[in-house]
């Protein structure tokens, strides 16, 4: 049975490009293609930013509500938090004896959130961070993980990883292939659309939308969106701005782009902002208030998130005990 596996970070309030660059099709994938899921919160990852304790648990139950308000059946996936499951940081020191430095060297996220960082952000922590990601996959034999953009190339390390384990000592892992949606898989900057739409980069918060925004602060944020020049309604290289807000309409509406440029071509961008931020606040607001209801019941989310870790502790110890007896560790 194929496995398909992904997680959400509880770094901070979840995008409308984590929605629809991954999010909204996972519910769906586990309708329709069949398989075994896989959808956890990676919370040991987190602390390369060292958060505060209190805000880093309310993230992480917060990351799992929206795993379940936009539609993910925890009775069918597997549901669980990292660092309840201690076999993700054993297995993460065992790889990283299979992984080169200058393979951790040459991670773009890596040398990107260095810069920003300066010298006091490069802990060993965001150096390795891409080992553990590789354990994550490999603990549960994942055949596939959904990712965006971004996070290919960390996908390719656990490959990597994998078939170099495997080359070794016999057949131990699957290696994992790293999917991405044809169109949205990077959403990008309302206010630079150069840029990817980050929880942490968003111009002044106004080029990145959050989905615990409310309806009103949603609906500036798009009638507040950059444009181009042209002043025409289509999607092509020179008309980045006007070119993301397609997409997320499009993807909203599962309209193909061709179609929306066909009903805005004699229309301007006020005509047309308006109208995508009506669909943002339509599409979202169920989603919201499912949320709501699943963060006010902190018993029961508690309780579908023990239930969860527990079952992929049971798979994670198969797989560590294989690794272990097949490198002679006792």
């Amino acid at each position: 049975m194929k496995r398909i596996l992904s997680g959400i970070q509880p770094s901070g309030d979840v995008t409308l490009g984590n929605y629809l660059g991954a999010m909204k099709r996972w519910s769906t994938l586990e309708q329709t293609k069949g398989g075994e899921y896989f959808y956890f919160v990676p919370n040991l990852h987190a602390l390369t930013n060292r958060p505060n304790p209190d805000e880093l648990k309310q993230k992480t139950l917060s990351a799992v509500a929206w795993l379940l308000a936009l539609g993910i059946d925890h009775k069918r996936s597997h549901i669980y938090v990292q660092s309840q499951i201690p076999q993700h940081s054993e297995l993460m020191w065992i790889l990283s004896n299979y992984t080169g430095f200058g393979e951790l060297s040459r991670m773009t996220q890596f040398k990107d959130k260095s810069q920003k960082l300066g010298p006091q952000g490069q802990v060993a922590g965001l150096f390795l961070y891409p080992v553990l990601m590789a354990a994550d996959i490999l603990l549960y034999d994942a055949d596939e993980v959904p990712v965006g953009q971004d996070q290919i190339q960390h996908v390719e390390l656990a490959r990597d990883i994998a078939e170099r384990f495997n080359k070794v000592y016999g057949p131990t892992f699957r290696v994992p292939k790293a999917t991405v949606q044809d169109s949205g898989a990077k959403i990008m900057d309302l206010q630079d659309p150069t840029k990817k739409m980050s929880k942490s980069d968003g111009t002044s918060n106004l080029g990145c939308i959050f989905l615990t925004d409310s309806s009103e602060t949603m609906k500036q944020k798009i009638i507040r969106a950059v444009t181009d020049s042209s002043g025409q309604i289509r999607f092509r290289s020179g008309q980045p701005a006007v070119s993301n807000l397609l997409t997320i309409y499009s993807l909203l509406s599962d309209r193909p782009i061709e179609d929306i440029e066909k009903s805005y071509h004699d229309s301007g961008y006020q005509d047309f902002k308006s109208d995508l931020a009506e669909l943002l606040i339509k599409v979202l607001d169920p989603v919201q208030k499912r949320f709501q209801e699943i963060m006010d019941d902190q018993a029961e989310l508690e309780k579908i998130i023990e239930m969860g870790s527990d079952k992929a502790a049971d798979l994670a110890d198969t797989k560590l005990v294989q690794v272990k007896t097949t490198l002679g560790l006792l």
